[in-house]
């Protein structure tokens, strides 16, 4: 397997594919770099914050190549979590992670005027950039989500990456309000759960928004029609693989790649596809690892001890795979 290049895609960054024989390079909006985090809120065992193991968490992901860490968003608990929780949360992690990763807060709401305080509140902790939502639960028409995030990127001093999930939400981002959005200049980039790849290309080819895959399936083909890279759920515990597939396609390694990609299919149908939700099962598998993750809040429940020994193993063929030549 081709090593790992240096990390050398800094935040807020526009970077190149690098040239592939036989094909013209093409320049890529990465402006958090390629391979971001979704990252978990460790709690203690009695449920409360716990900083000390974020900011644990943040450091080993960021040592382990990760260009970003997004904070408070499915997989952060968000719904679970206070305000001034969030904002701890975000100050403690730019803190231990100062300008080596680009860090993203979730902001998102279902209600305008809170989502404003919330990013206001953000970027006062040091957030480089806001994660937010469609407005949820209302279900309100395209001209009011247009309307909302518009909101928070005219009162916004750092940049926004748009989170379309409609099977949460219940209100899609349609494509026509997407190129509507990115004249704005600090709506940069889409969190894409949507599930629909036809429209992500026709959003991609006609403006400069920045990709990437929440949907780890999703990753290679993402990018390999002009996506940024991912954010990931997955990468918690295995961030170095979901890397690597990154790294060999844009060394041309297509085979090498695809290899990769279909390696970590197994580890992603048993974390995402296993009728329990991410954050249960990336929390499971990051306890049984010894990294930073305590228990998740109610109403979601742990995971039980043969799912937690079922990612173990699905975790270790990866690292075997990943490792072999």
């Amino acid at each position: 397997m081709t090593p790992d290049p240096p990390h050398s895609d800094a935040p807020h960054s526009t970077a190149p594919h690098p040239a592939v024989p036989g094909a013209e390079a093409t320049t890529v909006p990465r402006p958090f770099g390629r391979a971001l985090c979704a990252m978990v809120t460790p709690f203690t065992a009695a449920g409360e914050l716990d900083l000390a193991g974020a900011r644990a968490l943040a450091a080993l992901l960021v040592a382990e190549g990760c260009d970003g860490l997004v904070l408070s968003g499915t997989t952060g608990e968000s719904a679970t979590t206070t305000d001034a929780e969030k904002t701890a949360l975000v100050r403690a992690v730019c803190a231990e992670v100062g300008d080596r990763a680009a860090v993203l807060a979730g902001v998102g709401s279902a209600d305008t005027r809170h989502t404003l305080a919330l990013a206001r509140e953000a970027e006062r902790a040091g957030a480089h950039g806001l994660l937010v939502v469609a407005p949820y639960y209302s279900r309100p028409p395209q001209r009011d989500v247009e309307a909302h995030f518009l909101r928070i990127a005219d009162a916004s001093g750092v940049p926004l990456m748009l989170y379309d999930i409609p099977a949460r939400t219940g209100t899609r981002i349609e494509p026509g309000t997407l190129l509507r959005l990115a004249a704005h200049p600090r709506v940069v980039a889409v969190k894409d759960c949507a599930y629909d790849l036809f429209s992500s290309s026709k959003v991609i080819a006609r403006t400069s928004l920045a990709y990437y895959s929440g949907c780890e399936e999703l990753n290679l083909p993402l990018y390999a029609v002009g996506g940024a890279g991912f954010v990931s759920t997955v990468a918690n515990a295995a961030l170095r693989p979901l890397r690597a597939v990154l790294d060999a396609y844009d060394t041309g390694a297509r085979a090498e790649s695809l290899r990769l990609h279909q390696a970590a299919l197994p580890l992603v149908e048993s974390m995402m596809g296993a009728g329990l939700p991410g954050t249960v099962t990336a929390k499971a598998l990051l306890g049984a690892l010894g990294r930073p993750a305590g228990p998740v809040r109610e109403p979601l429940r742990p995971a039980g001890r043969e799912t937690a020994d079922g990612l173990l193993r699905a975790y270790a063929e990866l690292t075997a795979a990943a490792r072999a030549v």
